[in-house]
């Protein structure tokens, strides 16, 4: 080894002892005749003393040595002087009087400083990823990481878990994202998949007799990005069979509690997950992705409406739409600017325009450009339904029951920003369960569901598949922290005839699901026992728990928003040669 120690071990009991380091150049400070740095690792830092009294040879090497040089320091560990201890280091009491220095690589000047935090360009950073992965904010987030996933492969293998991989190279199956293509070279005109996630080979593991399966699973789908989206992520894939829906919340609570406890610096807002379903979690918070950190809830006040001379109100109600309304504390006195910043959000959400009262702190008189509208019974029913008090804001929104719910969460989360009720010093999770098997909106002309096609009805709603499928409840459940959805899974078919019918209600001829599922539904014909799982998404949990908004932070080398790579310049185009082995012809993109 090139270091007997690392740069942040070393405390008072190693006073007096010859050490050597090797790292980078932090910070350099030269004094004259005394040059001191900082000698950066993985582990921390060490501060180094170059005194030219003490050997003239080390002095001469730092001469010219500037930051992210890496060196070899051999020397002896002493006290710093008294005052001069740093409390913000753990090394801060000692300092390594050098007498020996080597420079095992010199480097350029880096294009932003690596010892600091200070804000820099994102696309610089992404473009420099290896020098941005030096700084510590960065050092801390991958660390997070590993601790959690030490702590799931460790909690799994104690209760009889088996981690097994399943291909990267698959079959291309419908599974809502499109698939990332891969061209066979030895069979010309076909394609492999890379898997959106293990969803199928993991049923069949339970099929093949495993009964407590995991996998820290490499997923990937091709879709359009956002902050909590990349085109390849990493989730903690589980499957079990003889199970009910309860005996993997129950588990994977506990999972979680100990995973936050061990690896997060964001604490838990508390250890028991509340339950709620997912009619109660839209119905209160407009989403069934909640964020329970604060209240904001949406309230209904269609029947106090709708005998108002309020024509938009009025005309919802009788034509069976909702009337639903958030109260924000405090906010009564916002500015036309500021109610205008309001509209546009609620505009972008879906809303044709937002309605809104304000009562006057002091006079308690009720403002806005619908009250003429009501009258004072009216008025006073709607502030005592929102329990709303002198200087509250009502925000109302009336439309079709999709509408509201997506302007009021929109909404209610701004409010909830402006007003300082996101609490980022704590993770609130919460499970959402009883999900509708299909969505509210049919795809031409077929029921879509919910979650995936292989979720399981509620067995006394099965019946229902026959008659009104929409109001069939699933077996599905997520688990949801902060408002994001951390987990999905369900219990799952294993019966051949059910997981036909599911197939033919989303609209899948029997050619076309023994073409694209043939294997599976065999499978199913050869004993499958009963069996559920649960897929959390080890990238959102990480930034959740590293208290980051964005799971580009705790990926070592993430993409752009535009799925680029601008460190090493990709997608790029390959040569004709290869495209000529693979059989694929690139036709030129037509310009809008």
């Amino acid at each position: 080894m090139l270091k007997t120690h690392n740069c942040g071990e070393l405390r008072q009991e190693h006073v007096g002892q010859t050490v050597t380091l090797a790292g980078w150049v932090n910070r350099r400070r030269d004094m004259g005749g005394v040059v001191f740095f900082d000698l950066r690792d993985r582990n921390g830092k060490t501060q180094v003393v170059v005194n030219s009294g003490r050997s003239q040879e080390a002095f001469d090497v730092v001469a010219n040595v500037q930051r992210e040089f890496v060196l070899q320091v051999t020397g002896e560990v002493g006290l710093r002087p008294e005052g001069q201890d740093n409390p913000d280091l753990p090394t801060g009491e000692i300092e390594v009087t050098a007498v020996s220095v080597t420079i095992l690589n010199p480097a350029k000047t880096p294009p932003f400083l690596i010892d600091r935090d200070e804000v820099v360009d994102e696309s610089l950073r992404l473009k420099y990823r290896y020098l941005d992965l030096r700084r510590g904010r960065l050092q801390r987030n991958l660390t997070i990481r590993h601790k959690a996933i030490k702590f799931i492969r460790d909690f799994l293998d104690e209760r009889d878990f088996l981690e097994i991989e399943t291909p990267i190279l698959f079959k291309s199956t419908p599974e809502g994202a499109r698939d990332y293509l891969v061209p066979s070279r030895v069979h010309p005109g076909k394609f492999y998949a890379l898997p959106q996630s293990p969803q199928q080979l993991k049923q069949l593991l339970m099929v093949a007799g495993y009964e407590r399966y995991f996998q820290i699973a490499r997923c990937f789908r091709d879709e359009d990005l956002r902050a909590d989206r990349q085109p390849e992520f990493t989730q903690l894939d589980m499957e079990m069979s003889f199970v009910e829906r309860d005996d993997i919340l129950d588990l994977i609570e506990e999972m979680m509690v100990g995973m936050v406890k061990t690896a997060s610096i964001v604490p838990l807002a508390y250890e028991k997950f509340p339950r709620m379903s997912f009619a109660e979690a839209v119905s209160r918070y407009g989403t069934d992705r909640p964020d329970v950190r604060f209240g904001l809830e949406l309230t209904e006040i269609s029947d106090l409406v709708a005998d108002s001379a309020f024509r938009v109100f009025s005309a919802n109600v009788a034509a069976g739409n909702p009337v639903k309304a958030i109260c924000a504390p405090g906010c009564g006195g916002y500015s036309r600017k500021q109610m205008s910043e309001l509209e546009d959000l609620a505009k972008k959400a879906g809303a044709k325009g937002l309605a809104w009262m304000a009562i006057h702190p002091e006079t308690e008189q009720i403002r806005g450009p619908i009250v003429k509208f009501f009258s004072v019974e009216q008025l006073v029913a709607i502030t005592e339904r929102m329990e709303a008090n002198p200087g509250d804001l009502i925000l109302i929104s009336s439309d079709t029951e999709l509408v509201v719910r997506d302007v009021l969460h929109a909404l209610r989360m701004e409010m909830g920003k402006r007003l300082g009720l996101t609490d980022t010093n704590a993770l609130a999770f919460v499970w959402v369960i009883d999900f509708p098997l299909f969505e509210e909106t049919m795809e031409d002309g077929h029921y879509a569901p919910s979650h995936h096609m292989f979720t399981m009805p509620k067995r006394e709603h099965i019946p229902l598949l026959d008659t009104d499928p929409h109001a069939v409840l699933s077996d599905q459940y997520d688990l949801v922290c902060n408002g994001f959805e951390v987990a999905g899974g369900s219990i799952r078919i294993a019966e051949r005839p059910l997981q036909r019918k599911i197939m033919e209600l989303i609209g899948f001829s029997m050619e076309e699901a023994m073409e694209q599922f043939g294997h599976m539904l065999e499978a199913f014909e050869y004993g499958a026992p009963p069996h559920g799982g649960i897929a959390p998404g080890i990238d959102r949990l990480v930034a959740l728990m590293a208290g980051e908004p964005n799971i580009r932070e705790v990926m070592a080398f993430p993409k752009t928003a535009q799925a680029t790579d601008l460190m090493s310049d990709s997608p790029s185009f390959v040569a004709e040669k290869q495209l000529d082995e693979l059989h694929v012809a690139v036709k030129e993109s037509k310009k809008a």
